[in-house]
Parts: structure tokens; sequence; C-alpha cells
């Protein structure tokens, strides 16, 4: 009944619960809530976005930082608007600081801002920073290109290093995991910047690239470490049921993996917390993307294996 049942039935939601069956539960459960929030990561950004700095779009950024009490962001906006930049934003940076981002400007506008500024309240001029539009557009091209690269060398990588496990698994499976799992690192970022961006104004800036390979590189290293213990205990109890093997090198690997995340975690977290407005955005990344590298290395592309090995 069941033989006949898998050679009619199409792949469908319940021929795929079906194929997930023999997991452990917890496995199945969690690997669903992981499809979960990556379909509401991509929703996200497919409906928002990304706000993109003048790294990507071109543009000038000023920093400036005001010696006694620093005015409202409200006052620096009509102060703009009536020197015809009226799509600028403007944000606090420390407890005097304002960044003030805007088109590209020339250098004589520059020197009228900051002299209207300075009617403001005494003040230093801390950054200023200029990007044509055609120098942002090739720092996306190539920022993309990098990932996209990044994640072809890592498939290839697995590939070639775990090519002799043996007839349980083909490597391109266990490539096809750890790729699956760094879409999902990836994405769970990008949707919580993508509503960031909509309802709070940040944006993406060239350290969030630096971010997101980091992110790649720390989630792969945890798999490779879950992925090179499944294929020692396979040498090692040969015609073990395979999904046993898989959960048995989790567990194995555990403790590991949540001592290396937590201290990993502590310095990220210290440096969001501490090291000032710049360094917000690029730790906060960080953050979703490492616990959510330990994660899908347990609940992401362990399942996959599960999944797969036989096909």
């Amino acid at each position: 009944m069941i033989s006949i049942w898998r050679e009619n039935t199409p792949l469908s939601f319940v021929r795929f619960i079906y194929i997930i069956n023999p997991m452990p539960t917890i496995y199945k459960t969690m690997f669903l809530i992981s499809l979960i929030l990556m379909l509401m990561s991509l929703g996200l950004f497919l409906i928002y976005g990304l706000k993109l700095g003048i790294d990507f779009t071109g543009g000038s950024l000023l920093e400036v930082e005001f010696k006694n009490l620093r005015p409202e962001i409200g006052e620096v906006k009509s102060l703009l608007d009536n020197l015809n930049l009226s799509n600028a934003s403007v944000s606090q940076a420390g407890d005097r600081g304002m960044i003030v981002k805007m088109q590209e400007i020339s250098e004589e506008k520059h020197q009228e801002i900051l002299n209207k500024l300075s009617d403001l309240g005494e003040m230093e001029e801390k950054r200023f920073d200029s990007i044509g539009s055609t120098i942002g557009q090739e720092f996306k091209r190539k920022s993309v290109i990098a990932i996209i690269m990044a994640l072809i060398l890592i498939s290839v990588y697995l590939a070639i290093v775990f090519s002799k496990i043996g007839g349980s698994i083909s490597p391109w499976v266990l490539a096809l995991g750890a790729i699956v799992a760094l879409l999902h690192d990836l994405l769970l970022p990008i949707g919580v910047f993508a509503w960031l961006g909509h309802f709070k104004e940040v944006a993406i800036d060239a350290p969030m690239i630096a971010a997101a390979l980091a992110i790649l590189g720390y989630s792969i290293n945890d798999t490779v470490v879950v992925y090179d213990r499944i294929r020692e205990n396979i040498l090692k109890n040969r015609g073990e049921d395979f999904n046993q093997t898989v959960h048995k090198s989790i567990k194995q690997t555990l403790v590991r993996s949540i001592n290396t995340t937590l201290t990993t975690l502590f310095a990220v977290i210290a440096i969001y917390v501490f090291g000032g407005p710049t360094l917000k955005n690029f730790s906060l990344a960080l953050i979703i993307g490492i616990a959510s590298g330990a994660y899908s290395s347990i609940f992401v592309a362990s399942p996959i294996l599960m999944m797969l090995h036989k096909k």
C-alpha cells in the first residue's frame, strides 16, 4: 500500500512530510520552523526590499559633534530643507553627535551646510564621505558577486573534502545541506534589516557585506564540524541507521557548538553595546547570523542529509 502510494503520489507537502518522517521529531519540528522563518524573511525582503546606504547608491555622509547641547532632529531637517536637501536623512550618534546622509554634494555645498549647522551651536566635523553613483553601483555588483562566489567555492570544497565518505551519502548532498543552511543564515538577517529599513530607516552599508561574508565563514565552520563527526561515525559504524548516526554525531558536537557560539556572541554583543553607532548594524547582523549559524548546522543542514541520503 505504501509503495503504491509512493510511486503514484506527486511531490507535495504531504509526501514531503512522509519523506522526513524517519527523522526524530525534534528535527522535523525545527526544520519546519526554519522553513517558515526563511519564507517570512524572504517575504519581508520582497515586500520592503533593503534600504541601501550611500556606499551602494552614491551620496554624501556628514557626521558632526556638538560641543554643548545637541539640536533636535527636526531643527536640522528644517535647515536642510531650506538648502534644497529635503531627501536627506538625519540620525543621532552618541551623546552629542549627529549624522546626515544626503545625495552627492559639492564642496561648496558641504561648507554651506557646516556654516548653517554652526548656527545651531558650536560643533566639530568628525567625518565627511562622498561616493559617486557609478562607484556605488559597481560596489553593489561586486558585493553580490563576492557572496555568490563564496557559496559556489564552499559547495565545491565540501564535495571534494567529503568525497571519500563512502556509499552512505553523496558528497554533493552534503554540499547542498550546507548551502541551504548558509542561505538560511543569510535570509534571517536580510529579513530583519528589510523590516528595520522600512520602519526604522536603517540602511545597508559596506560593513554589512563584511558581516555577510563573516556569517558565511562562521556558519560553514560549524557545519563542517558536524559533518566531520558524521563521517567518522559512518566509517566506524558501518551498517548503522544513517539517521541515528547523524543524531549521535550532533549530540557529540553539541556542547562544542554551544560553547563556541556563546563565546563569540559575547564578544559581538560587547561591540553592539559599546562600539558606537557606526558599528550597531554590523554587530547586529553578526549576532543574528552567528546565532542562526549554530542553529542551522543542527536543524537545517542535518535534516536535509536525513531526507536525501538515499536519493
